[in-house]
């Protein structure tokens, strides 16, 4: 973002807070009993606060994160309810989420036991050499990118994160856990605009799909 005077997740679009647009979809979802957030040490006081002045019954607590991402989800997931039977982990820089799409992806995670929400891919994909040099045309038919929610049986999580505790593959998302522990994924097709709020292009895309889901 250029800016570290301030994290991208407490950045306003529309003069909403990217991390409370996203606890607002889960706290819509019927399908969701309690939120809880991971934050930086330093900006729990501000995740607290959104309690109160958004009107998210849902949000049970906010806990420091980790060292790494993978670190900041078991502190997470080890803060849910004891009678929880499935989690959901999400990006909150991904704020442009629906409660439909959220409710969809949950829905086949009860159905199959993990399931997390994707897009396909549609630009042509090419492989190519430590140079760039294209190296190969990829069939594109059978790829999606990975998206968040990403959503588990509580016992598929919880094995996958001690098998993970034992693997030297680095991973870089939950699914990714769930598959090296032997487990199958289910993707769900989910909006296009569920994109991750990662540079300002992306506070204007954001800004400009609000506008217009208000006029929907």
């Amino acid at each position: 973002m250029g800016d570290r005077s301030i994290s991208k997740q407490l950045i306003e679009i529309d003069g909403i807070p990217v991390v409370a647009r996203s606890a607002l979809a889960f706290e819509k979802s019927r399908h969701i009993d309690e939120i809880i957030i991971v934050a930086a040490r330093q900006e729990i006081g501000y995740y607290q606060g959104f309690k109160k002045k958004y009107a998210l019954s849902k949000l049970k607590v906010v806990t420091v994160g980790g060292s790494s991402r993978a670190e900041s989800a078991r502190r997470g997931f080890q803060k849910i309810s004891k009678n929880c039977s499935f989690v959901a982990f999400h990006d909150a820089a991904r704020c442009l989420i629906t409660t439909e799409d959220i409710d969809k992806t949950v829905l086949e995670a009860y159905r199959t036991g993990a399931a997390i929400a994707a897009k396909r891919m549609t630009d042509t994909v090419k492989k190519a050499d430590g140079e760039g040099w294209i190296e190969q045309t990829i069939d594109r038919s059978s790829l999606w990118l990975a998206q968040t929610p990403q959503v588990f049986k509580k016992s598929v999580y919880e094995v996958s994160a001690a098998y993970a505790d034992k693997s030297d593959v680095p991973f870089t998302d939950d699914a990714m856990l769930a598959e090296l522990a032997g487990f199958r994924v289910k993707l769900v097709e989910c909006e296009y605009e569920n994109l991750k709020i990662t540079t300002k292009q992306d506070l204007y895309l954001a800004q400009a799909t609000i506008q217009r889901r208000k006029k929907e």
